[in-house]
Protein backbone atom coordinates (compact mmCIF):
# COMPACT_ATOMS: atom_id res chain seq x y z
CA UNK A 1 0.00 0.00 0.00
CA UNK A 2 1.14 3.58 -0.48
CA UNK A 3 1.91 5.59 2.75
CA UNK A 4 3.59 9.12 3.83
CA UNK A 5 7.05 7.70 5.29
CA UNK A 6 8.68 9.88 7.93
CA UNK A 7 12.42 8.64 7.35
CA UNK A 8 14.35 10.86 9.53
CA UNK A 9 13.89 13.94 11.75
CA UNK A 10 13.55 16.59 10.95
CA UNK A 11 12.20 15.62 7.72
CA UNK A 12 9.69 15.46 5.14
CA UNK A 13 7.21 12.65 4.17
CA UNK A 14 8.60 10.40 1.32
CA UNK A 15 5.53 8.69 -0.70
CA UNK A 16 6.48 4.78 -0.60
CA UNK A 17 5.01 1.40 -1.02
CA UNK A 18 5.02 -0.44 2.35
CA UNK A 19 3.56 -4.28 3.67
CA UNK A 20 0.70 -3.70 6.09
CA UNK A 21 0.14 -7.38 8.19
CA UNK A 22 -3.31 -8.92 8.53
CA UNK A 23 -5.63 -8.36 11.46
CA UNK A 24 -4.42 -10.76 14.89
CA UNK A 25 -6.39 -11.16 18.10
CA UNK A 26 -8.88 -7.55 18.60
CA UNK A 27 -7.53 -6.07 15.65
CA UNK A 28 -9.10 -4.34 12.84
CA UNK A 29 -8.10 -3.74 9.65
CA UNK A 30 -9.24 -0.08 7.66
CA UNK A 31 -9.75 1.00 4.24
CA UNK A 32 -8.76 4.84 4.65
CA UNK A 33 -11.04 7.38 3.42
CA UNK A 34 -9.96 10.28 4.78
CA UNK A 35 -7.09 11.93 6.94
CA UNK A 36 -6.69 15.39 8.28
CA UNK A 37 -3.77 17.07 8.00
CA UNK A 38 -2.84 18.12 11.84
CA UNK A 39 -0.34 20.50 13.39
CA UNK A 40 0.29 17.44 15.73
CA UNK A 41 2.48 15.80 13.26
CA UNK A 42 4.22 18.81 12.34
CA UNK A 43 5.48 18.97 15.62
CA UNK A 44 6.91 14.94 14.98
CA UNK A 45 8.65 16.23 11.50
CA UNK A 46 10.25 19.03 12.69
CA UNK A 47 11.46 17.03 15.87
CA UNK A 48 9.88 19.26 18.54
CA UNK A 49 8.63 16.30 19.69
CA UNK A 50 10.53 12.92 19.60
CA UNK A 51 9.40 10.12 17.96
CA UNK A 52 11.24 6.81 15.90
CA UNK A 53 12.29 6.49 12.26
CA UNK A 54 11.25 5.26 10.18
CA UNK A 55 7.22 6.08 10.77
CA UNK A 56 4.21 6.30 9.30
CA UNK A 57 2.52 9.46 10.54
CA UNK A 58 -1.11 10.48 10.61
CA UNK A 59 -3.97 10.30 13.48
CA UNK A 60 -6.77 11.96 12.00
CA UNK A 61 -8.61 9.65 9.71
CA UNK A 62 -12.02 7.73 9.19
CA UNK A 63 -12.47 5.05 7.14
CA UNK A 64 -14.30 1.54 6.48
CA UNK A 65 -13.95 -1.44 8.08
CA UNK A 66 -12.04 -4.22 5.75
CA UNK A 67 -11.62 -7.39 8.22
CA UNK A 68 -11.69 -8.15 11.96
CA UNK A 69 -9.11 -10.01 13.63
CA UNK A 70 -10.17 -13.05 16.33
CA UNK A 71 -12.17 -11.89 19.60
CA UNK A 72 -13.30 -8.79 17.73
CA UNK A 73 -16.73 -8.30 18.18
CA UNK A 74 -17.37 -4.55 18.28
CA UNK A 75 -17.18 -4.09 14.44
CA UNK A 76 -17.76 -6.13 11.61
CA UNK A 77 -16.64 -5.31 7.66
CA UNK A 78 -18.42 -2.39 6.32
CA UNK A 79 -18.44 -0.69 9.36
CA UNK A 80 -17.83 3.12 9.05
CA UNK A 81 -15.77 4.19 12.28
CA UNK A 82 -13.65 6.99 13.28
CA UNK A 83 -10.14 6.59 14.59
CA UNK A 84 -8.74 7.58 17.84
CA UNK A 85 -5.41 8.12 19.25
CA UNK A 86 -6.86 8.10 22.75
CA UNK A 87 -6.94 4.18 22.84
CA UNK A 88 -7.58 2.42 25.83
CA UNK A 89 -7.45 -0.72 27.20
CA UNK A 90 -10.43 -0.41 29.39
CA UNK A 91 -9.21 -1.70 33.06
CA UNK A 92 -6.53 -0.03 34.79
CA UNK A 93 -7.33 2.90 37.19
CA UNK A 94 -7.44 6.08 35.03
CA UNK A 95 -9.65 3.75 32.66
CA UNK A 96 -12.29 2.96 35.24
CA UNK A 97 -12.42 6.34 36.57
CA UNK A 98 -13.25 7.42 32.89
CA UNK A 99 -10.20 8.92 32.01
CA UNK A 100 -9.76 7.17 28.92
CA UNK A 101 -7.48 9.80 27.24
CA UNK A 102 -4.74 9.12 29.85
CA UNK A 103 -5.03 5.40 29.77
CA UNK A 104 -2.06 3.76 31.42
CA UNK A 105 -1.66 0.63 29.66
CA UNK A 106 -1.96 1.88 25.41
CA UNK A 107 1.51 1.43 25.06
CA UNK A 108 2.28 -2.06 26.27
CA UNK A 109 -1.42 -3.72 25.70
CA UNK A 110 -2.84 -2.53 22.56
CA UNK A 111 0.53 -2.65 20.26
CA UNK A 112 1.97 -6.20 19.25
CA UNK A 113 4.37 -7.94 21.53
CA UNK A 114 7.89 -9.11 21.02
CA UNK A 115 8.30 -11.65 18.78
CA UNK A 116 5.28 -10.89 16.91
CA UNK A 117 5.66 -9.17 13.31
CA UNK A 118 5.06 -5.56 12.84
CA UNK A 119 1.72 -4.12 11.67
CA UNK A 120 3.88 -2.25 9.19
CA UNK A 121 6.72 -3.56 7.11
CA UNK A 122 9.18 -2.22 4.47
CA UNK A 123 11.52 -5.09 3.07
CA UNK A 124 11.46 -7.14 6.39
CA UNK A 125 11.91 -4.24 8.50
CA UNK A 126 9.89 -2.73 11.19
CA UNK A 127 8.34 0.62 10.54
CA UNK A 128 6.61 2.57 13.63
CA UNK A 129 3.43 2.93 14.05
CA UNK A 130 2.13 6.31 14.83
CA UNK A 131 -0.08 6.95 18.31
CA UNK A 132 -1.85 3.32 17.44
CA UNK A 133 -3.08 4.78 14.02
CA UNK A 134 -0.70 6.06 11.03
CA UNK A 135 -3.44 7.06 9.18
CA UNK A 136 -1.33 9.01 6.34
CA UNK A 137 -1.94 5.05 4.63
CA UNK A 138 -4.21 3.49 2.31
CA UNK A 139 -4.72 1.42 4.93
CA UNK A 140 -4.51 1.41 8.40
CA UNK A 141 -4.46 -2.04 11.09
CA UNK A 142 -5.49 -1.04 14.69
CA UNK A 143 -6.53 -2.16 17.98
CA UNK A 144 -10.21 -2.51 18.34
CA UNK A 145 -10.52 0.15 20.88
CA UNK A 146 -9.01 3.02 19.05
CA UNK A 147 -11.71 2.89 16.93
CA UNK A 148 -15.44 4.25 16.99
CA UNK A 149 -18.37 3.40 14.93
CA UNK A 150 -20.71 5.87 13.03
CA UNK A 151 -23.84 6.64 11.06
CA UNK A 152 -23.23 5.73 7.77
CA UNK A 153 -25.19 8.98 6.89
CA UNK A 154 -21.95 11.12 7.83
CA UNK A 155 -20.03 11.87 5.20
CA UNK A 156 -16.03 10.16 5.75
CA UNK A 157 -13.69 13.38 5.00
CA UNK A 158 -15.86 15.74 7.44
CA UNK A 159 -16.14 12.67 10.44
CA UNK A 160 -12.28 12.41 9.75
CA UNK A 161 -11.54 15.89 11.37
CA UNK A 162 -13.67 14.40 14.69
CA UNK A 163 -10.85 11.70 15.11
CA UNK A 164 -8.96 14.82 16.78
CA UNK A 165 -9.14 18.57 15.73
CA UNK A 166 -12.68 18.61 16.44
CA UNK A 167 -12.77 16.23 19.98
CA UNK A 168 -10.06 18.37 20.76
CA UNK A 169 -10.89 21.36 20.85
CA UNK A 170 -14.87 20.67 21.47
CA UNK A 171 -13.87 18.36 24.58
CA UNK A 172 -11.57 20.80 25.94
CA UNK A 173 -14.45 23.21 26.39
CA UNK A 174 -17.10 20.48 27.66
CA UNK A 175 -15.54 18.06 29.27
CA UNK A 176 -11.27 19.97 30.42
CA UNK A 177 -13.01 23.16 31.34
CA UNK A 178 -16.97 22.21 31.83
CA UNK A 179 -17.51 25.80 30.56
CA UNK A 180 -21.09 26.56 31.45
CA UNK A 181 -23.91 28.39 29.57
CA UNK A 182 -23.46 32.38 30.14
CA UNK A 183 -19.78 32.44 30.83
CA UNK A 184 -17.08 34.09 29.19
CA UNK A 185 -14.85 32.17 26.49
CA UNK A 186 -11.64 33.39 24.85
CA UNK A 187 -10.06 30.76 22.27
CA UNK A 188 -6.03 31.94 21.62
CA UNK A 189 -5.47 30.54 17.81
CA UNK A 190 -8.01 30.01 14.90
CA UNK A 191 -6.55 26.77 13.41
CA UNK A 192 -8.65 23.69 13.33
CA UNK A 193 -8.54 23.20 16.92
CA UNK A 194 -9.44 26.84 17.88
CA UNK A 195 -12.27 27.11 15.87
CA UNK A 196 -13.59 23.99 17.04
CA UNK A 197 -13.18 25.24 20.89
CA UNK A 198 -14.79 28.15 19.62
CA UNK A 199 -18.00 25.82 18.49
CA UNK A 200 -17.74 23.82 21.18
CA UNK A 201 -17.76 27.21 23.43
CA UNK A 202 -21.42 28.83 21.28
CA UNK A 203 -22.95 25.17 21.59
CA UNK A 204 -21.93 25.03 25.54
CA UNK A 205 -23.69 28.62 25.72
CA UNK A 206 -21.16 30.64 26.38
CA UNK A 207 -22.13 34.60 26.20
CA UNK A 208 -19.24 35.97 25.05
CA UNK A 209 -16.44 33.99 22.61
CA UNK A 210 -13.31 35.77 21.70
CA UNK A 211 -11.29 35.04 19.37
CA UNK A 212 -7.96 35.62 19.32
CA UNK A 213 -5.47 35.05 15.85
CA UNK A 214 -3.15 37.35 13.67
CA UNK A 215 -4.58 36.46 10.05
CA UNK A 216 -7.57 38.15 9.59
CA UNK A 217 -9.37 35.45 7.16
CA UNK A 218 -8.97 33.06 10.16
CA UNK A 219 -10.48 35.54 12.69
CA UNK A 220 -13.47 35.84 9.73
CA UNK A 221 -13.89 31.98 10.03
CA UNK A 222 -14.22 32.41 13.67
CA UNK A 223 -16.77 34.47 13.86
CA UNK A 224 -18.76 32.56 10.91
CA UNK A 225 -18.33 29.04 13.99
CA UNK A 226 -19.29 31.54 16.80
CA UNK A 227 -17.28 34.03 17.81
CA UNK A 228 -18.92 37.28 18.88
CA UNK A 229 -15.77 39.33 19.12
CA UNK A 230 -12.58 38.84 17.35
CA UNK A 231 -8.84 40.48 18.46
CA UNK A 232 -5.91 40.50 15.74
CA UNK A 233 -2.99 39.99 17.95
CA UNK A 234 -0.63 41.55 15.06
CA UNK A 235 -2.43 45.09 15.87
CA UNK A 236 -3.29 45.21 19.58
CA UNK A 237 -2.36 43.74 23.11
CA UNK A 238 -4.16 40.35 23.27
CA UNK A 239 -5.02 40.48 26.86
CA UNK A 240 -5.47 44.14 27.35
CA UNK A 241 -8.18 43.24 24.72
CA UNK A 242 -9.90 40.93 26.13
CA UNK A 243 -9.75 42.21 29.10
CA UNK A 244 -11.57 45.45 28.15
CA UNK A 245 -13.94 43.02 26.28
CA UNK A 246 -14.83 41.49 29.66
CA UNK A 247 -14.39 44.34 31.79
CA UNK A 248 -11.77 42.37 33.89
CA UNK A 249 -11.47 39.53 32.14
CA UNK A 250 -12.98 35.87 31.12
CA UNK A 251 -13.92 33.31 32.67
CA UNK A 252 -12.45 30.26 30.32
CA UNK A 253 -9.51 30.77 28.30
CA UNK A 254 -8.22 28.47 25.74
CA UNK A 255 -4.67 27.94 23.86
CA UNK A 256 -5.08 26.28 20.50
CA UNK A 257 -1.30 27.35 19.07
CA UNK A 258 1.04 25.38 21.54
CA UNK A 259 3.46 27.98 22.78
CA UNK A 260 5.07 29.78 26.20
CA UNK A 261 3.88 33.08 25.16
CA UNK A 262 0.67 32.30 24.10
CA UNK A 263 -0.21 29.74 27.11
CA UNK A 264 0.66 32.88 29.41
CA UNK A 265 -1.09 35.51 27.68
CA UNK A 266 -4.17 32.76 28.37
CA UNK A 267 -3.85 32.74 31.99
CA UNK A 268 -2.94 36.99 32.28
CA UNK A 269 -6.35 37.23 30.73
CA UNK A 270 -8.45 35.51 33.25
CA UNK A 271 -10.76 37.18 35.80
CA UNK A 272 -10.26 36.09 39.40
CA UNK A 273 -11.27 32.43 39.71
CA UNK A 274 -11.05 31.79 36.12
CA UNK A 275 -9.48 28.78 34.04
CA UNK A 276 -6.92 28.91 30.98
CA UNK A 277 -6.82 25.26 29.80
CA UNK A 278 -3.93 24.43 27.27
CA UNK A 279 -4.70 22.35 24.38
CA UNK A 280 -1.37 23.11 22.45
CA UNK A 281 1.49 21.22 22.18
CA UNK A 282 4.12 23.81 23.73
CA UNK A 283 7.31 21.91 22.72
CA UNK A 284 9.31 19.72 24.80
CA UNK A 285 11.41 21.49 27.25
CA UNK A 286 9.69 24.94 27.26
CA UNK A 287 8.32 26.00 30.53
CA UNK A 288 5.49 28.42 30.80
CA UNK A 289 5.46 30.98 33.85
CA UNK A 290 3.05 32.70 35.99
CA UNK A 291 3.13 34.65 38.76
CA UNK A 292 2.47 33.40 42.10
CA UNK A 293 0.49 35.53 43.61
CA UNK A 294 -2.24 35.01 40.66
CA UNK A 295 -2.66 32.07 42.33
CA UNK A 296 -3.98 33.14 45.68
CA UNK A 297 -6.96 34.60 43.27
CA UNK A 298 -7.75 31.06 42.20
CA UNK A 299 -6.47 31.59 39.05
CA UNK A 300 -5.95 28.07 37.25
CA UNK A 301 -3.53 26.55 34.38
CA UNK A 302 -4.72 23.04 33.36
CA UNK A 303 -3.63 20.82 30.13
CA UNK A 304 -6.11 19.56 28.18
CA UNK A 305 -5.13 15.38 26.67
CA UNK A 306 -7.60 15.21 23.80
CA UNK A 307 -10.35 17.16 25.00
CA UNK A 308 -10.33 14.77 28.22
CA UNK A 309 -12.44 12.45 26.01
CA UNK A 310 -14.83 9.40 26.07
CA UNK A 311 -14.52 9.27 22.21
CA UNK A 312 -16.97 6.27 21.74
CA UNK A 313 -19.31 8.57 23.54
CA UNK A 314 -18.25 11.77 22.29
CA UNK A 315 -17.84 11.25 18.95
CA UNK A 316 -21.25 9.65 18.12
CA UNK A 317 -23.03 12.89 19.72
CA UNK A 318 -20.61 15.23 17.29
CA UNK A 319 -21.84 13.33 14.20
CA UNK A 320 -25.27 13.53 15.56
CA UNK A 321 -24.50 17.26 15.68
CA UNK A 322 -23.26 17.69 12.25
CA UNK A 323 -26.30 15.99 10.50
CA UNK A 324 -28.57 18.45 12.42
CA UNK A 325 -27.17 20.79 11.27
CA UNK A 326 -25.37 22.60 14.74
CA UNK A 327 -21.97 21.64 14.86
CA UNK A 328 -20.17 23.29 11.43
CA UNK A 329 -17.52 21.08 9.43
CA UNK A 330 -17.25 21.59 6.22
CA UNK A 331 -16.56 25.52 6.67
CA UNK A 332 -13.36 23.71 8.68
CA UNK A 333 -12.04 22.08 5.16
CA UNK A 334 -9.39 24.97 3.42
CA UNK A 335 -8.14 21.75 1.11
CA UNK A 336 -8.70 18.40 0.06
CA UNK A 337 -5.71 16.71 -1.19
CA UNK A 338 -3.95 13.59 -2.50
CA UNK A 339 -1.73 11.73 -0.02
CA UNK A 340 1.28 12.48 -2.97
CA UNK A 341 0.79 16.23 -1.82
CA UNK A 342 0.54 15.52 1.75
CA UNK A 343 3.77 18.04 2.19
CA UNK A 344 2.28 20.67 0.49
CA UNK A 345 -0.55 20.70 3.08
CA UNK A 346 1.98 20.90 5.74
CA UNK A 347 2.97 24.02 3.77
CA UNK A 348 0.10 25.12 3.51
CA UNK A 349 -0.39 24.74 7.14
CA UNK A 350 2.88 26.89 8.24
CA UNK A 351 1.95 29.44 6.01
CA UNK A 352 -0.94 30.41 8.78
CA UNK A 353 -3.78 31.02 6.37
CA UNK A 354 -5.88 27.40 6.04
CA UNK A 355 -8.01 26.01 9.70
CA UNK A 356 -7.78 22.43 8.08
CA UNK A 357 -6.22 20.53 4.39
CA UNK A 358 -7.79 17.05 4.09
CA UNK A 359 -6.10 14.10 2.79
CA UNK A 360 -9.53 11.86 0.32
CA UNK A 361 -8.45 8.47 -0.88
Amino acid sequence: MKAAVLNSIPGILEIEDIDIGEPGPREVLIRTAAAGVCHSDLHFMEGLYPYPCPAVLGHESAGVVEAVGSMVHYVQPGDHVITCLSAFCGHCSQCTDGHLSLCENKGTELVRQPGEASRLSRNGEMVNQFLHLSSFAEQMLVHEQAVVKIDKDMPLDKAALIGCGVTTGMGAVVRTAKVAPGESVCVVGAGGIGLAAIQGARIAGANKIIAVDMVESKLELAQAMGATHVVNASEVDAVEAVKEITSGGVHHSFEAVGMKVTAEQCFGMLRNGGQATVIGMIPVGTKVEVNGTDLIYEKKLTGSNMGSNQFRTDMPRFVDMYIDGRLKLDEMVSNTISLEDINDGFAAMKSGNVARSVIVF
